[in-house]
């Protein structure tokens, strides 16, 4: 029999061998789906969860989100520049909320197979163990089976609730909204068992001060943790896949592990030998799956694609991370080499004006005395050399002082906002100064030329600088010889009211096969020097969020030309 309201769906959450569940999550996931694209979101992403499930997410005693879902939820928005907004509420409320389009993913919800046909998951950012808890006396459970004939209660469309009916274990279940309804009406005396995810069950038997009840038994798997979103949207989950692995990188999602549910394993509870457990059955079923392998080789050459495809998001990632680094120390480089270039600003036109003082004196004396040496030199050779030695030195300091700021400017970590004034000309003209170094060492023949009075475009600055840099790297990266050329021109076409750049290279050119797949995420043919083939899918990303295009007109050993098209503004003149 089946007793209760409705309402209220969770799932589960847990820490330990995160390592071992995101491989194992990938090779059962990605059977059977499309590979993801990548994301171009620029608003707020709603993001839902559960309002009574601590200590993973719930509302405080101010009403507010928390816990630990919650703030791994707004670290992943921090360190990607998102905006989000958590929702917390009932669980069949925030599921249903996700198949409206009302919130536009789930902060935690527990992978299976039959879910999988409906929502695509992230890799899991926690391992939940499920415990059966009774009054203390009552027997232990070994074995599902000896639920039979039991009165179990069960969170109502919780996955548990799920994986009884599936199994036909015979139990008679009570339905309830949350788990911490569960242990108040066990601990009460009513009925023989309740069934909930083991850390939330210790943490709301600590709070709500349950004495006289206990763990009786762990008859499940560990079952695999993450975000989720409606099925097909690959480039919003990708956000958060991305985030998460940048923390654990960082040590940071470690640090939000250790401060909500490290106390609680602290108190008694065996992750010892869960985590041996845990890693038993990770181990038997990828032997499982390698047979699987082995006898089909249509899954095997997919699984191995597939897993290629997450080696090379994972290095991606890495290098997602170290480019954050690399932003912080340069900022700081910035801020020490434009000291002493104020320094030399301040001081070089004063000297310039010293010598122009004392040039009377010393021509005086080179009349009346003759030559003499300054600075170990002539004075008759050093007088015509001074001014422009000193002119020199300031216009390099200048050079210097821009270079700094442009390489700050880039770095710079930020929200993206889409609403700035960009002259399209301020913007090539920045990215080629970046790369400068690049340019001189590939080409000797690199012409630039700027359309006058072009009209500005609504954008980001950084983004299109950044697509630019690609561009021109890619360009030198082709070229097989510095006799090559580059050239890079600005216009506008007033009949589309479209921004033109324009950058044409003398290099080996794009094989035609492989024009359509230039777009492709990790599609690359430079995989030998390092490349991710993920350049050209962001930058494409960027200019699709730009209302822009990219297109390529390539032929084999005579070069490609580069065409990016941004929506100018009218009235607007750079």
């Amino acid at each position: 029999m089946i007793f209760a309201p409705s309402t209220s769906k969770r799932a589960l959450l847990s820490p330990l061998l995160l390592a071992l569940a995101s491989l194992v999550f990938v090779c059962l996931a990605t059977v059977g789906t499309p590979p993801a694209e990548a994301s171009g979101h620029g608003d707020t992403i709603r993001v839902g969860g559960d309002h009574n499930y601590p200590p993973y997410e719930f509302l405080n005693e101010n009403g507010e989100p928390d816990g630990y879902n919650t703030e791994l939820t707004r670290a992943i928005a921090e360190v990607m520049g998102i905006k989000v907004d958590i929702q917390l509420g009932g669980w069949d409320e925030m599921r249903h909320k996700l198949e409206t389009g009302e919130i536009d993913a789930l902060q935690g919800m527990v992978f299976s197979k039959a879910r999988a046909r409906d929502y695509d998951f992230s890799p899991a950012h926690a391992v939940v163990h499920q415990s059966v808890f009774a009054r203390k006396g009552s027997p232990t459970i070994s074995e599902l089976n000896e639920l039979k004939d039991k009165e179990v209660i069960v969170q109502n469309g919780g996955i548990m609730h799920d994986y009884l009916l599936q199994n036909n274990v015979g139990a008679n279940l009570i339905l309830v909204d949350t788990h911490a309804d569960a242990l108040r009406l066990l601990a009460s005396g009513q009925h023989d068992y309740a069934l909930v995810a083991n850390l939330p069950g210790l943490y709301t038997g600590k709070v709500l001060e349950l004495s006289n009840i206990i763990p009786a038994g762990k008859p499940f798997s560990a079952q695999f943790y993450g975000y989720s979103v409606l099925k097909g949207k690959q480039d919003l989950l990708a956000q958060f896949s991305e985030g998460l692995a940048i923390l654990k990188n960082t040590g940071r999602q470690q640090a939000l592990y250790d401060k909500w549910l490290g106390p609680l394993e602290d108190q008694g509870v065996s992750w010892k030998k869960l985590g041996m457990a845990a890693a038993f059955i990770s181990t038997l079923l990828l032997l499982i799956l390698s047979i699987i392998m082995f006898w089909n080789r249509a899954l095997s050459r997919e699984v191995t694609r597939r897993t290629q495809e997450q080696q090379l998001q994972q290095q991606q990632l890495i290098q997602a991370d170290k480019m954050t680094s690399l932003g912080i120390l340069v900022s700081g480089v910035a801020h020490e080499i434009n000291n002493p270039s104020s320094l030399l600003l301040l001081n070089l036109p004063i000297l310039k004006d010293v010598y122009q003082d004392a040039e009377d004196i010393l021509e005086a004396h080179y009349h009346e005395h003759g030559d003499f040496l300054i600075g170990g030199l002539e004075y008759s050779r050093m007088r015509d050399e001074i001014p422009p030695m000193l002119d020199d030195m300031l216009t390099g300091t200048h050079r210097i002082r821009r270079i700094v700021d442009d390489l700050r400017d880039f770095a710079r970590q930020e929200p993206t906002d889409l609403s700035e004034t960009v002259d399209l000309n301020d913007v090539v003209a920045t990215a080629i100064r970046l790369v400068d170094n690049t340019i001189s060492k590939s080409t000797q023949h690199f012409k630039v030329e700027y359309a006058d009075k072009l009209p500005c475009f609504e954008g980001n600055a950084q983004r299109i600088e950044q697509v630019v840099i690609n561009l021109i790297i890619n360009a030198c990266q082709a070229l097989e010889s510095t006799d090559n050329s580059i050239s890079v021109r600005t216009f506008y076409l007033a009949q589309e009211n479209m921004l033109k750049f324009e950058i044409c290279d003398q290099g080996r050119g794009i094989d035609p096969e492989h024009l359509p797949h230039l777009s492709d995420p990790f599609f690359t043919t430079k995989r030998e020097q390092g490349g991710t083939g993920l350049g050209l899918s962001v930058s494409f990303s960027i200019v699709q969020e730009h209302g822009g295009t990219l297109t390529y007109n390539s032929k084999l050993t005579q070069g490609t030309c580069v065409t990016l098209s941004l929506p100018a503004i009218k009235g607007t003149t750079s």
